[in-house]
């Protein structure tokens, strides 16, 4: 790896370490194109203006060492790779050495994130000085995020799987939101098929990407509908539960909309709309709509402030209790009044015992109609 001059103030954690539950083999050794994940990822930080590069690895450290070149990396191994990505970026702040500045924590499964993405976090970052930096695209966030030496001690405190994000609430006012060209911040890979879909994706580097229209209409409204009040459901993210959601929603003579950066012409088919950008402003006026956020993690907050600053009659979050405390006392911080929050459905969904993802979305419309007719009942005289 020939790596250019960097900036030695700025150092890059890439965790590695992670066991790849659903991929079922050391998915950082999985090829794209003549490279690897790993290798990939390296080589868009090797050829950034970081200074060092810390590799954090864990599950199959050997193996994983052997395919890595050594020039300008520095490998640390978590042995406690297992307690989750906590652990990892303990190890990682722990081996950067104390003229350092600030550290993008990089995730070696996000193989397409440009350096110039990198270069130009580092860049704000030196002009501004804001304590974290997250990366935007089209309004979603993504990774990498960049953080000011002064939260190093609150991140090794991290314990789980949670990441970086378990402290951002502490810092709302030192967060640097920046809006950046770079599809490559949200697309990872977690499974076979997300690297057999990014394999033919228009996003790869150096393919300049196709922006879909903002809002992406595929079933106009007809003119007898347009007279009548049609309920409408908003489903942030695409997994398995809001592709259920969507295709139950429909059957249940919703208009559905899908907000998703992504999603294909083709895919998806039951959905009506397409909202491209997480700007929820850009959908048209409705009366009775209702919101599920079902992004896992990815951008709950940024969707739910959304959310439940409108008139929805329904907003849920597609998550376990601890995340929904969490996301509550975060958005409490940022000025959400209570009652605003108490309008907000967390976990999502009634108690039916549901673990497949279409009982899931079973329990969650259920409790968006009892939601929808008790709002009838309070506004009957």
């Amino acid at each position: 790896m020939n790596r250019r001059a960097g900036n030695q103030a700025v150092t890059a954690i890439v965790l590695a370490a992670g066991m790849s539950r659903r991929m079922g083999v050391p998915k950082q050794l999985l090829p794209s194109g003549d490279k690897t994940l790993v290798e990939r990822v390296l080589e868009s930080v090797g050829n950034s203006s970081v200074g060092e590069i810390v590799l954090v690895l864990g599950h199959a450290a050997d193996q994983i060492r052997e395919q890595i070149p050594g020039e300008g990396i520095r490998i640390i191994v978590n042995k406690a790779y297992q307690e989750g990505m906590g652990s990892s970026l303990r190890v990682g702040i722990g081996a950067i050495g104390s003229d350092t500045q600030a550290a993008l924590i990089v995730l070696a499964d996000q193989p397409f994130v440009r350096s110039a993405t990198l270069d130009r976090m580092i860049e704000h970052y030196q002009r501004f000085r804001p304590q974290i930096i997250l990366p935007t695209y089209r309004g979603f966030r993504g990774n990498p995020v960049l953080l000011d030496r002064s939260v190093f001690a609150e991140v090794a405190t991290v314990r789980g799987d949670i990441g970086c994000r378990a402290i951002f609430g502490n810092h709302l006012e030192e967060i640097a939101r920046l809006e950046v060209d770079d599809p490559g911040i949200l697309l990872d890979v977690d499974t076979p098929e997300d690297l057999e879909r990014l394999a033919t994706s228009a996003c790869l580097p150096g393919v300049p990407p196709t922006p879909p229209a903002q809002l992406e209409i595929r079933t106009p409204l007809r003119e007898a509908d347009a007279q009548s009040v049609q309920p409408e459901l908003v489903v942030v993210g695409k997994d398995a539960v809001g592709i259920a959601l969507v295709k139950l929603a429909r059957l249940l003579g919703f208009t559905t909309t899908v907000v998703d950066a992504f999603l294909s012409p083709g895919a998806l088919p039951e959905a009506d709309r397409i909202l491209h950008v997480l700007d929820f402003s850009l959908l048209p006026e409705c009366g009775d709509r209702s919101f599920v956020v079902a992004s896992r993690g990815q951008f709950d907050e940024e969707a739910l402030e959304q959310a439940l600053g409108s008139d929805a009659l329904y907003v849920g979050l597609l998550a376990n209790s601890k995340r929904s405390e969490e996301l509550r006392e975060s958005l409490r911080r940022k000025g959400i009044s209570s009652d605003r929050l108490g309008r907000m459905h967390a976990p999502a969904g009634i108690q039916i015992g549901a673990q497949e993802p279409g009982e899931i979305a079973l329990s969650i419309l259920a409790e968006v109609v009892g939601a929808r007719r008790r709002g009838e009942q309070k506004s009957e005289p």
